[in-house]
């Protein structure tokens, strides 16, 4: 049975360094690509962090119901394609999805019911802390992608939708404060293990294993 780990974050929490970690150790994991409207920042890659395709684009493959979820974020879409369960059942894996309390709330509506949805939300230690990312995430951004952004803006919008979506954190099965990255990535890699030892996982295998004593 393949499992969909659904991980989500407010901006600035280290989501996305937690899961590049869980990714590089655990081999049975498939990374879903997002599609998203938004340019790359920094390091990205096309088609390693995200597929970037333009706005009409994305519009036409919603039109042609190509999403399990996709939400518009501070003016950009993000989408997660159909295609990615189809994928992880061939070859065995589970998947991991980075996507937003929105879209965690729309993929539970539209994954199939032979899927098994494990949901992770990740969140800073506290305000002053996450404030403290964002700064340093925004000053960044605009030195590679020479913007000129109102960076109080920013951070302050990011701040305000990150509560909204620290008030969601009851429609996820696991909390996980990101306080101390060595303690964060070991309980995330914990959870996974844990998931995939569940009976529901294993009774395949524990079957098997009974009839080889029956024979």
């Amino acid at each position: 049975m393949t499992t969909v780990f659904i991980v989500s974050a407010p901006s600035g929490s280290g989501k996305s360094t937690l899961v590049r970690w869980l990714l590089e150790r655990d081999p049975d994991l498939l990374f879903s690509v997002s599609y998203t409207t938004r340019l790359p920042r920094g390091s990205e890659m096309p088609g390693v962090d995200y597929h970037y395709i333009e706005r009409a684009e994305f519009e036409a493959r919603i039109a042609r119901n190509e999403f399990l979820e996709y939400a518009d974020v501070f003016g950009n879409y993000y989408g997660t394609h159909r295609g990615v369960l189809d994928q992880a059942v061939k070859v065995g894996k589970d998947v991991v999805l980075d996507i937003d309390v929105q879209g965690a709330r729309q993929l539970r509506k539209s994954i199939p019911e032979a899927v098994s949805t494990v949901s992770i939300f990740i969140l800073a230690p506290s305000r002053e802390i996450l404030e403290q990312r964002l700064r340093s995430r925004s000053s960044a951004e605009q030195r590679v992608l020479n913007r000129h952004d109102d960076v109080e803006t920013v951070i302050q919008t990011r701040l305000r939708k990150a509560a909204d979506e620290i008030r969601n954190y009851d429609q996820y099965d696991y909390v996980l404060v990101n306080d101390d990255l060595t303690r964060s990535t070991e309980t995330l890699a914990a959870i996974v293990a844990a998931e995939r030892v569940k009976r529901v996982r294993v009774e395949p295998a524990v079957k098997k294993i009974l009839t080889s004593f029956e024979r």
